[in-house]
């Protein structure tokens, strides 16, 4: 990448980024609010004290974990739509594994966060072979199998891991303290195992993608299956491979929303993560290099958020304006680029 290329990409970021804002500004004064109030207060939900500053990094785990599987996907040039099916499948292996295996903390814990990473991954790899081998196209495939996962954990909840005093479908009879994730203090409940693996699978992932041959056979797949396959790249397996990746680490995510989060297993216990992260995926252009960085932006925005519905009594759907037009605005200004700025390239011999 050339110093002009670079260039034009920073300026067209900060140049959507303000428009995004500036659109935002615009929707807040026609409601009668003042924006920079709006701001403050969502900066104060977000980071006032130390319980603040954990429940955004609470949701930032589970969000970096999804996002980060997406980018290995979305560089094979596979739309994993199904991650969201993926991190509840991982929901309720780790939620088996906190009700009815019986072990000390310090064992019982790596055992859920295996048992909900393969929970994840297995359900990735069924959206995989469907699409190499059966021909369904992933996308159709992974709302499907979204469905599926969510049906599942409704009839545990509701039949086999049903409370005994009943629910309703509402959620399972609370995890054994063993099983719940020990946290670094109760003034910031954050689970430094969850930490320290997130921290770990973006890193590891960013080498992945540039410093192996399974990053350059993905990255070669999502730009060109078919030239890829007749210079001796095994598609097949490497679109597994990134199916695989992407379940493990939303198998995490998912164990993570019901160790810690929740600390039992309901029904949509995702919350909408999967979509999210697919949104953050979007906004870097699938860059893992600066990826943590927007979803923990995007995080201490539903974390704020809270406080803007309770102090200034406009909707908390707000933030969600921002973060769509933030992305559509990102989307478009990256879009320009592309068909203006690809214009000045030599074509490829």
């Amino acid at each position: 990448m050339n110093w002009r290329e670079l260039s034009l990409r920073i300026g067209l970021a900060g140049l959507s980024i303000s428009v995004s804002l500036a659109l935002t500004a615009l929707l807040i004064l026609l409601l009668g609010s003042d924006p920079q109030r709006v701001l403050t207060t969502i900066v104060d939900g977000a980071f006032r004290d130390q319980t603040r500053l954990g429940s955004v990094i609470n949701f930032w785990i589970p969000l970096t974990l999804a996002a980060t599987g997406l980018v290995i996907t979305f560089t094979a040039g596979l739309w994993n739509i199904g991650v969201e099916g993926q991190m509840m499948m991982g929901a309720i292996f780790a939620s088996y594994g906190a009700q009815f295996i019986a072990l000390p903390q310090p064992l019982l814990i790596p055992v859920c966060l295996l048992l909900g990473a393969t929970g994840g991954l297995a359900w990735a790899l069924l959206a995989g072979i469907l699409k190499t081998r059966a021909g369904v196209n992933e996308i159709f495939g992974g709302v499907a199998l979204n469905a599926l996962a969510n049906l599942a954990a409704i009839y545990l909840i509701a039949g086999p891991w049903e409370p005994p005093e009943g629910g309703s479908a509402q959620s399972t009879a609370p995890f054994p303290a063993e099983a719940n994730l020990p946290v670094i203090s109760p003034e910031f409940p954050v689970s430094l195992v969850m930490l320290v693996l997130t921290l770990a699978a973006a890193v590891g992932v960013l080498l992945l993608l540039n410093r192996t041959r399974l990053g350059l056979e993905l990255k070669a797949t999502g730009k060109n299956a078919r030239s890829a396959l007749l210079l001796g790249v095994p598609t097949e397996r490497t679109a597994l491979l990134a199916f695989a990746l992407c379940g493990l680490l939303a198998g995490l995510a998912g164990s993570h929303r019901v160790l810690h989060t929740y600390q039992s297993l309901r029904p949509l216990v995702s919350g909408g993560i999967g979509f999210l992260g697919l949104l953050a995926v979007l906004l870097v252009s699938y860059r893992m290099l600066i990826l943590p960085l927007i979803t923990f932006a995007l995080a201490a925005l539903i974390a704020g958020s809270t406080r803007v519905k309770v102090l200034l009594q406009l909707d908390q759907s707000l933030v969600g304006v921002l973060q769509g037009l933030l992305v559509l605005t990102v989307l478009l200004f990256n879009g320009a680029r592309e068909r203006f700025g690809g214009r000045a390239r030599p074509p490829a011999p």
